[in-house]
């Protein structure tokens, strides 16, 4: 790789690399964090082992068997277990059950269970959704609803799974695991604020004090006693903990604090709203770390389940969420609906986080969506998914997936083969500013809109109306900037 990218660069260099290499499910789950480097895994179902391979390249302990490709392969137990798309090949149902429970069986940590399920057309047509495997004599799908698959999971292993993608579902054996995980999925990305003075106190112990800061950024509060490694170098420098962070605010703006503080608050409530859809635990079941949060940013479990109940019930008033839409400081607001892209959804109020999160609970959140549609006239919530946003000045759509929050219906439209599908224009406006590709659209946009290329927005949303508006401008888009040629 070369030396010279950003960060950013890097991070999009190392997604095309696991997005292209891993199955989806498995992919699903690493993106989720749920594989670290000393992870052992166990592939049940593995086919030709592709996977196993892959993943032993990345330096994981891997095996796997099958029963037509490795049926001499021993099962034996790991920290991470998959059942990739073998649910939907077995046709008698006591086998199928037998095969989920052995799996969860040889799961140490964590089980993945991935099946093909059934989609909806836009044109009403039915199809099937993911990269299964068909039997060896070719006989035999079951394919199952999204729901479907999750009661099914459920039932037999007596769990409450997780989704993490359309058909792709992962089991806990720890439940304490399992909360944290749901957590994390609502955690906003926020940096720990930037030093803003110079601090003499502060330069000279910074070091000291990072370990501090980011505990801070992490949870939304300072550390209780025995919760930070470092608390002892911290207090023998400065006598406390409380001591310590007040230097730490006098370099730092404590405004960016507080709104992190709240932004923590929020990815609470959030978490603490959705399990209402599933079995919200009791306090006794959380670890330890989620009750010190509540505790400290909520006052108590009791106020949080309160609060966050009051916020569902605001999403079913009537005109609530287009209020809120048009209230958004960040994303494309249209008369029915506002576009954001997915990298701003933490930003967002906690009312429309809460509305995505009413559909992200169902599917997971969905693996390589673009932009988030938040339809105001009706409840419901559309992923979009431009594949080559950064790149394309005006990305084609590739697919898009609707979810009905009151029938929890999905619903997928294909945009692959299509001559003409839709394009993307003023790509900023789905963008937080803080996003590093945000100025460098921007700036297209008003070149486009100083040669009046944006003037008739209805002509240019297809390609082959996009295209024409160039020719007829005698321009085109060369490296995000607009070029004029000439007429022939």
């Amino acid at each position: 790789m070369r030396q010279d990218l950003t960060a950013f660069e890097i991070e999009r260099h190392k997604a095309a690399i696991i997005r292209t290499d891993i199955s989806r499910p498995v992919r699903l789950a690493m993106n989720a964090g749920l594989f670290t480097e000393s992870c052992s895994f166990f592939d049940y179902g593995c086919g030709h082992g592709g996977d196993i391979k892959r993943l032993a390249e990345l330096g994981f302990k891997t095996t796997g068997w099958d029963p037509y490709f490795r049926p001499t392969e021993k099962k034996s137990q790991a920290e991470v277990v998959n059942l990739g798309y073998v649910l939907n090949v077995i046709e008698n149902p006591k086998e199928r059950q037998q095969a989920l429970m052995e799996s969860w069986s040889l799961a140490t940590r964590v089980l993945i269970v991935s099946a093909q399920v059934l989609l909806d057309y836009l044109s009403n047509d039915v199809v099937a959704y993911g990269d299964g495997v068909v039997t060896k004599r070719n006989t035999f799908q079951k394919y199952f609803e999204q729901e479907e698959l999750k009661n099914y999971i459920d039932s037999v292993l007596q769990v409450d799974s997780v989704p993490v993608g359309l058909g792709t579902y992962v089991v806990f054996r720890n439940p304490e695991d399992a909360e944290s995980f749901k957590l994390s999925r609502f955690h906003s990305k926020r940096s720990t604020p930037q030093i803003r003075l110079k601090v003499k106190t502060f330069e000279e112990y910074e070091n000291v004090l990072k370990p501090l800061m980011d505990f801070v950024s992490e949870r939304g509060r300072l550390p209780l006693k025995g919760e930070l490694n470092t608390e002892s170098n911290i207090c023998a420098e400065f006598g406390s903990i409380t001591r310590a962070f007040k230097i730490v605010l006098q370099a730092t703006s404590s405004q960016e604090w507080e709104e992190l503080f709240e932004r923590r608050k929020q990815d609470l409530l959030l978490y603490v709203a959705l399990s209402k859809f599933s079995k919200r635990p009791k306090l006794s079941d959380l670890p330890n770390h989620i009750k010190l949060d509540l505790k400290s940013l909520l006052g108590s479990y009791k106020t949080a389940c309160e609060l966050a109940d009051n916020a569902l019930f605001s999403l079913g008033q009537a005109g609530y969420i287009h209020k809120k839409c048009a209230e958004s400081k960040i994303g494309k607001l249209l008369p029915d609906s506002l576009y954001v892209h997915l990298s701003a959804l933490d930003e967002l109020d906690l009312s429309l986080r809460l509305y995505e999160g009413c559909a992200s609970r169902t599917v997971g959140r969905m693996d390589g969506a673009t932009i988030v549609k938040f339809h105001t006239d009706k409840p419901r919530i559309s992923y979009l998914f431009y594949p080559d946003f950064e790149t394309d000045p005006h990305p084609a759509l590739h697919t898009s997936v609707r979810i009905d929050l009151q029938d929890l219906h999905v619903k997928y439209s294909d945009y692959v083969k299509s001559d003409n599908p839709p394009v993307l224009h003023r790509k900023e406006t789905f963008l937080s500013k803080s996003h590093p590709l945000y100025q460098q659209f921007a700036e297209l946009t008003k070149e486009e809109e100083d040669a009046g290329l944006l003037d008739n927005a209805k002509m240019i949303g297809t390609r082959a109306g996009w295209e024409a508006r160039l020719r007829s401008a005698e321009a085109k888009i060369v490296d995000h900037k607009v070029v004029k040629t000439s007429a022939g």
